[in-house]
């Protein structure tokens, strides 16, 4: 899903985290492909393994690649880094 999909947004069922994500993304002009877990949500948490800094739900995949959290999309977006990952990528044209 994520090789097939510019951008993914990954996260828990019902989380009101995911449609922030996806909302921003929208405000872009970017459509992201939303996938929600349900009980499964930790198993994908946990797959960070040991690095101290692994992400939490949700997680959003840009190209491909994991951009990180929430909190990794915000501050991408207010740094002005967003856009061009997101151009590079294939998401965005502008």
């Amino acid at each position: 899903m994520v090789a097939e999909n510019p951008v993914v947004v990954v996260g828990r069922r019902g989380c009101c985290m995911v449609d922030v994500a996806r909302r921003l993304l929208l405000g872009l002009g970017v459509n992201p492909m939303v996938r929600e877990i349900g009980e499964d949500a930790a198993a994908v948490e946990g797959a960070g393994g040991d690095r101290p800094r692994s992400p939490k739900l949700p997680v959003v995949f840009v190209g491909g690649r994991l951009l990180g959290g929430l909190d990794r999309l915000v501050t991408a977006h207010i740094t002005g880094d967003l856009v061009p990952i997101l151009k590079d990528a294939g998401a965005l044209w502008l």
